[in-house]
């Protein structure tokens, strides 16, 4: 198929409560939810790097379904988003996302539990570099990722940003127990 740059990707600035962060779907489903207070330039980078042949267009009424399911789970008041989504990336990184997809909401996996479940054990830096480079945060649950040990790892969208995810979701972790690494 022929990549040419009439293609859209809709974006919208969802604010709710304490929370901001940009989201952008395609006309296939939602492909982007952004870092917690970063500025746009977050999403225009990453869809300079995965979308080039698609232009940036802000419409609310577009995001409108996507940003009310964001809403309810911050409300506490939804557990799984039912709306399509168009992730882009790998197939390696679509299988990460995939397994990450089947996370039950306030449960936690391991780096190593991920590799296993996509049948490549060994693999569990790949796995670590293929979460860091999830494009849905929130909806594809990377949060629910931690280190074997039961640690906190890194989160694109800041440790804190993992550690207010997961106390929404009344997941036990040690705060004080934080890992760089995976």
């Amino acid at each position: 198929m022929e990549k040419t740059n009439n293609q859209s990707v809709y974006w919208a600035h969802l604010i709710h409560e304490g929370w901001k962060m940009y989201i952008a779907a395609t006309e296939k489903g939602l492909c982007y939810v952004g870092s917690q207070n970063q500025s746009f330039d977050e999403l225009s980078q990453w869809a300079k790097k995965y979308l080039s042949y698609h232009n940036l267009v802000p419409n609310n009424e577009e995001l409108q379904p996507y940003a009310t399911e964001l809403i309810e789970y911050l409300q506490g008041e939804r557990q799984a988003f039912t709306l399509p989504i168009d992730l882009h990336g790998t197939s390696f990184q679509l299988s990460v996302w995939d397994a990450l997809s089947k996370i039950p909401y306030g449960k936690t996996y391991s780096y190593s539990d991920i590799a296993k479940y996509i049948e490549k054990p060994d693999a569990i830096r790949a796995v670590g570099t293929a979460i860091g480079a999830n494009p849905a945060l929130i909806t594809v649950p990377c949060h629910r990722v931690i280190g074997k040990n039961g640690a906190l790892t890194g989160y694109r969208g800041g440790l804190d940003m993992k550690i207010a995810l997961l106390t929404l979701e009344k997941v036990k972790f040690n705060k004080e127990d934080r890992m760089t690494d995976v």
